[in-house]
């Protein structure tokens, strides 16, 4: 008997959802935990697993089109099954689209240990093969090109032309780091079509995602907030030592530890010692966080993700750049969950890598603090009538005054800074 599969709400706040594209296609066999779509919401693109094992029957939804939560998006049953025309699938026969909670883990996509048990069945009854899925689309010659839907979304984003790409992935299949160093080294150009557009002086309108939609209303809602910036620099003299020191104890394979690691670790010790700033502004209220859940922005193609790294304050420097290692990966590899975005109290935005001096950055709301660090130079600084060569580095706090005010804000930041002159301090 045949099943509806309805777009699912994959967390609180989510209204609609835009399917970016189908892994599978009309008359092909699925299997239960196997990833069926992928869907774009206004906090990550994820892949969604079907919740049913049979064939699919019918796509009702398309790619690129934005849909309701709850609304039928396609039809899973046995195979030669006849479906109704549109979406009149029987009443009854449809998955159960209600609302999720928080603490429940059992919609689709989710990837909560309670699921995981039917989630492995799904896999051993499955055909063997690669564990990212594989799909195949048509070169200019006629030849089928192997490609993972993360390396394919890049190639369209990008106007790279898969067909001139060779794949180190599995059976010479195309993944989403030949796209990018590809794109990197700009040695392929966009289609002939696109080019010519270009070159006639045609005016490009490129339609913003749910993820871009998101930022624009985030980002000016955080411009009404009546914020302020506090600057200071930091010897790095200290932590430059304690990082080397680090990175001896690395073993082969393990992560290598970074500034950034250090800085988190750091802002959220300070955190602790000034809880005011560890909060978020509520209207009429502020909630004030007993642990520091330290959201890292990340850049990706045509947007910003803040994955959240919890209870930064109780993990070593080690610990912390394993999760950070983590994180980042699955963010650039689109394979973030929703849960790895939610529950951050205070956001780090590191820009030194590009180079970066100094720079501002915007509140992340509902959050009362972001910092924003730059690169580490070598500056001369004066110190007791003499000129000295130390590595510095600046850090602008941007504050959201309805939560804390200036001397609170200062003490925050001078208590970072001098954990990372002095690390010993933070013990």
């Amino acid at each position: 008997m045949s099943s509806q599969v309805t777009l699912p709400r994959l967390g609180q706040g989510m209204e609609t959802g835009t399917i970016v594209r189908w892994l599978k296609s009309e008359g092909e066999s699925v299997e239960k935990g196997e990833a069926l779509y992928e869907l774009d919401t206004e906090k990550v693109t994820q892949e969604v697993e079907a919740e049913a094992s049979g064939v699919l029957l019918k796509i009702l939804a398309g790619e690129g089109e934005e849909i309701e939560v709850g609304k039928a998006i396609a039809v899973i049953g046995e195979q030669g099954e006849d479906v109704p025309e549109g979406e009149d699938v029987p009443e009854g026969e449809a998955e159960d689209p209600t609302e999720v909670s928080e603490d429940d883990a059992q919609e689709e996509g989710s990837p909560a240990p309670a699921r995981e048990d039917e989630r492995e069945r799904g896999r051993e009854e499955a055909p063997e093969g690669p564990s990212e899925p594989e799909q195949s689309v048509e070169s200019t010659n006629g030849a089928r090109i192997k490609a993972s839907p993360l390396a394919r979304r890049i190639a369209r984003e990008r106007g790279i032309e898969l067909s001139a790409l060779r794949g180190t992935g599995p059976d010479g299949r195309i993944v989403a780091e030949d796209v990018e160093r590809a794109s990197a080294s700009g040695a392929l150009s966009a289609a002939p079509a696109a080019a010519g557009r270009a070159l006639s002086g045609e005016v490009e309108v490129v339609k913003l995602n749910q993820m871009r939609k998101t930022i624009a209303r985030r980002m000016t809602e955080a411009w009404e907030a009546p914020a302020f910036q506090i600057s200071m620099s930091v010897d790095m003299t200290a932590s430059i030592r304690l990082r080397e020191a680090l990175l001896a104890q690395v073993k082969e394979g393990g992560v290598r530890p970074t500034y950034s690691d250090i800085l988190t670790k750091v802002v959220a010790l300070a955190l602790m010692r000034h809880r005011d700033v560890n909060a978020h502004f509520a209207g009429d209220s502020v909630k004030l966080f007993p642990t520091a859940n330290i959201g890292i922005a990340v850049a990706i193609p045509h947007g910003l993700v803040v994955p959240v790294i919890p209870g930064c304050e109780q993990l070593t420097i080690p610990e912390i750049a394993a999760a950070r290692a983590d994180i980042v990966s699955r963010t650039r590899e689109g394979k973030l969950r929703a849960e790895d975005l939610d529950g951050g109290t205070f956001t780090i935005s590191n820009l030194g890598m590009y180079g970066v001096e100094r720079f501002t950055a915007v509140l992340n709301p509902p959050q009362a603090g972001i910092l924003a660090v730059g690169a580490i130079e070598e500056r001369a600084v004066v110190l007791d009538g003499d000129f000295e060569i130390q590595p510095r580095m600046d850090m602008t706090l941007t504050i959201d005054h309805r939560s804390v005010d200036g001397a609170t804000a200062s003490e925050f930041l001078a208590t970072a800074k001098s954990f990372l002159e002095e690390p010993g301090l933070a013990l």
